[in-house]
């Protein structure tokens, strides 16, 4: 050990045990390769809007109409913001306010569908024959409907068909052709038909009313198809519909009386006024 360097070990003399802790330790390869990171969740807002979502968010709005919660327009401006958006965040906005499809029905007692004695509606009778016969839109459906295709396609839509009777009988016959029924979905639908070489697919359903309009659709199908199901988001106007209906139609004939009696009574005005002026002229003209 040197004297000179206060006992200190020379640069010759090998480094004590405190020296050698501390050494640097051999140094390890360091991995610059970033991890892959996990894809960052999408916002349920974000997700995009499928047509089934619009259909499920316009369905809503429909029964707000309705039930009296928005007005003719207000439901015109939402319906136009529902089929404009793209994201499921810009279709929630629009039913905030609103109980969700079904929530705010009442529940339909004996009296939610309207039977009665009406006068009888006749039979109606569809024939197709290379052609194509169509029956749809707001229309009395009878007791009875008879439909036939050969060589071309009947159309039966009773979306939005009234009911004077629970029970209505389809008869149909297809032979080398088509014939399409389509019926709400809060009805009771059942088939007794077959299908010769052909297709005969009755898509039964019974209704959770028992008031509720039965179709029975009676047939078969020779080298053609027949088929029959619900349509989805296509429900029977009920009694509680049809009140609003005369409602909204009172209203619309109350508020044109208003504005006709508005009217008159402008004009009456402004024919007092002009016989004033005129009172008033022929005075000043008599004492010139």
């Amino acid at each position: 050990m040197d004297a000179d360097n206060g006992g200190r070990p020379g640069p010759e003399n090998p480094p004590g045990p405190l020296q050698k802790q501390d050494e640097p330790h051999a140094r390890q390869p360091v991995n610059m390769t970033k991890p892959p990171s996990a894809p960052a969740a999408v916002a349920e807002g974000d997700i995009r809007a499928s047509d089934a979502d619009r259909d499920r968010v316009a369905e809503i709005l429909r029964e707000a109409l309705a039930e009296g919660r928005l007005d003719p327009e207000e439901h015109a401006e939402r319906i136009d913001t529902v089929y404009r958006a793209k994201t499921m965040g810009e279709l929630e906005p629009v039913v905030r306010d609103l109980p969700a499809a079904g929530a705010g029905r009442a529940q339909q007692g004996p009296d939610a569908y309207v039977y009665g004695p009406r006068a009888p509606v006749p039979d109606q009778n569809l024939v197709a024959i290379f052609s194509a016969s169509v029956r749809k839109g707001r229309w009395q459906a009878p007791a009875r409907i008879n439909a036939f295709a050969l060589f071309g396609s009947v159309e039966i839509d009773l979306t939005e068909a009234v009911f004077p009777q629970q029970q209505v009988q389809i008869n149909v016959t297809a032979v080398f052709g088509s014939v399409e029924i389509r019926v709400p979905e809060n009805i009771t639908l059942r088939s007794s038909g077959s299908g010769i070489l052909g297709n005969f697919e009755i898509e039964t359903h019974d209704a959770e009313d028992g008031n509720a309009p039965q179709i029975l659709v009676n047939g078969y199908a020779v080298l053609g198809s027949v088929e029959a199901k619900p349509k989805r988001g296509a429900w029977i106007r009920d009694l509680r519909d049809r009140v609003w209906e005369d409602h909204r139609a009172l209203r619309h004939e109350l508020r044109e009386e208003r504005r006709e009696r508005h009217h008159q009574l402008r004009h009456d005005r402004q024919e007092w006024q002009e016989r004033l002026r005129s009172a008033r002229r022929e005075r000043r003209d008599r004492f010139r």
